[in-house]
């Protein structure tokens, strides 16, 4: 079972209007509603990959139970959540169907209490005796301390599992020094981590920091990825237009996937490229066609990077 960690869960609303303006009203000619955060996200597609995946992390108040409603639908996924007093935030994505670009408003979050805080590291030990690996995705919600996600990793790495990271800041950089084996930045993530705007100097200075492996997203460039095999740079097909939400989670869903099926380097980043096109490609956030997503896994470039860090 793949464990994922959602500390900031949300409810992902996806509103499609013919053409976004400031300063104006708009018909919105369709409304979706997803259980999202990063790592929710990220188990949808481990479950349509057909992987056993688990879901933990907060939920709370009235959006929390539609949250969990929409997650039970889910095929494959267990929910095990963990409740709070606070409301589960929302995040609202605006389609623009005349240009296909997409604005994006998050909210923060609910506070998370001490003994909130300490109910959720319980469930996430005892989850981790089950799992074969484990992914710490997004932001983290008021209250949990920012140290949280090193915290965790030592815990997961205490069971002798593997851990990818996905978050940004000084949660990301104190979850660094914890030495997950995998980290997924993006540019700027990684620039802020390490202090360089050299993609391929920058993912060689977080592995001195403490990560096994770092998997940059370059956004429309794809990825480029520093490990202890080697270095790689990852490249879609084609540019491609759509809504970007929930790309860089399926770039997380892909490397886990390769990493539990035991594929090396090349094949994972091919994977991760497939997935998160198709994602872009698809209509509603989150989701992907898996006939898209199976073509496109013969047409990703993948590089050897030789260049010195």
């Amino acid at each position: 079972m793949i464990l994922t960690v959602t500390l900031n869960t949300a409810l992902d609303i996806t509103y499609r209007v013919r053409s976004l303006r400031p300063h104006a009203s708009h018909r919105v000619s369709e409304v979706t509603e997803r259980p999202g955060g990063k790592g929710v996200n990220v188990a949808r597609v481990l479950a349509a990959l057909g992987h056993e995946v688990t879901v933990t992390g907060f939920t709370g108040g009235a959006t929390g139970r539609v949250v969990q409603e929409k997650l039970a639908a889910v095929p494959g996924v267990v929910d095990a959540l963990v409740p709070l007093s606070g409301a589960t935030r929302r995040t609202v994505a605006v389609v623009d169907e005349r240009t296909g670009d997409t604005t994006q408003l998050n909210e923060p979050g609910p506070t998370v209490t001490p003994t909130e805080w300490s109910a959720f590291q319980e469930a996430y030990e005892s989850l981790l005796a089950s799992a074969s690996m484990v992914a710490l995705c997004g932001s983290l919600p008021p209250g949990v301390p920012v140290g949280a996600y090193a915290g965790l990793i030592r815990t997961a790495r205490s069971f002798g599992l593997p851990v990818l990271l996905d978050t940004s800041g000084e949660p990301l950089r104190r979850g660094v020094a914890a030495r997950p084996d995998i980290i997924k930045p993006n540019a700027d993530e990684l620039a802020e981590l390490t202090g360089s705007h050299d993609p391929l100097r920058a993912t060689q200075d977080a592995r001195r920091r403490g990560a096994g492996a770092v998997v940059a997203s370059l956004g429309p460039e794809g990825l480029l990825a520093a490990t202890r095999e080697g270095r790689w740079r990852a490249t879609p097909p084609t540019p491609t237009r759509g809504n970007p939400t929930g790309a860089g989670d399926a770039v997380v869903a892909g490397l886990l996937s390769a990493w539990t099926d035991h594929l090396p380097w090349p094949a994972r980043l091919t994977r991760a490229i497939a997935l998160s096109t198709a994602t872009v490609l698809a209509p509603v956030a989150g989701e992907f066609d898996r006939g898209v997503y199976e073509e496109l896994l013969g047409l990703v470039t993948v590089a050897n990077e030789t260049s010195a860090a």
